[in-house]
């Protein structure tokens, strides 16, 4: 029977449709997370101010260490986790990262590496006074990036030094492409 055949037609034509169309609405949706940029950004230090001598020392260890910063000044957006030292990009985009280092007057180089995922980057490394480095990451959403301090270094803190000697900053910069 034609009848029976043209709607069984029509009701498959219309589930095709209709997963089509949700399809394009996930493919939108997800679009639209692309070009959304969030305010993200944040500093932090290895120990609040008004800490002196050893409190203001992390390290040495005889093994490469993950540096966590307990002291955030700013966590915009709340993309750093301050208990496990991670930070993990909510969004895609161009991040700038800045550090500080300073040793420890007390023989012991200072160092801190900034790592992408499982891969190091750029280093920060000085065995008298203070050094710094930056860089500007193209980061996916769920990137994680953190400090290392590398084996038998130290990464010191103290009240006096602005910014605090190993400060991390990062925010998302808009990326666009252009027509030429």
């Amino acid at each position: 029977n034609e009848a029976d055949k043209e709607t069984v037609s029509d009701f498959t034509g219309q589930a095709k449709l209709k997963s089509e169309v949700d399809k394009l609405k996930t493919e939108v949706d997800k679009l639209k997370q692309q070009l959304k940029v969030r305010q993200v950004a944040f500093s932090a230090s290895l120990v609040a101010g008004g800490k002196s001598g050893h409190e203001c020392t992390t390290g040495p260890f005889p093994t490469n260490t993950l540096l966590i910063y307990k002291h955030v000044v700013t966590n915009i957006g709340n993309a750093y986790n301050s208990n496990t030292g991670l930070f993990t990009a909510p969004v895609r985009g161009a991040y700038h990262f800045e550090w500080w280092i300073i040793e420890d007057y007390g023989g012991h180089a200072a160092s801190a590496v900034l790592v992408k995922n499982s891969e190091n980057v750029f280093m920060a490394w000085e065995k008298q006074g203070s050094a710094s480095n930056g860089v500007t990451l193209l980061l996916e959403v769920g990137d994680v990036v953190f400090m290392r301090l590398l084996a038998n270094t130290v990464a010191r803190d103290n009240e006096i030094t602005t910014p605090p000697s190993v400060v991390i900053c990062c925010s998302p910069c808009k990326t666009e492409t252009a027509a030429l």
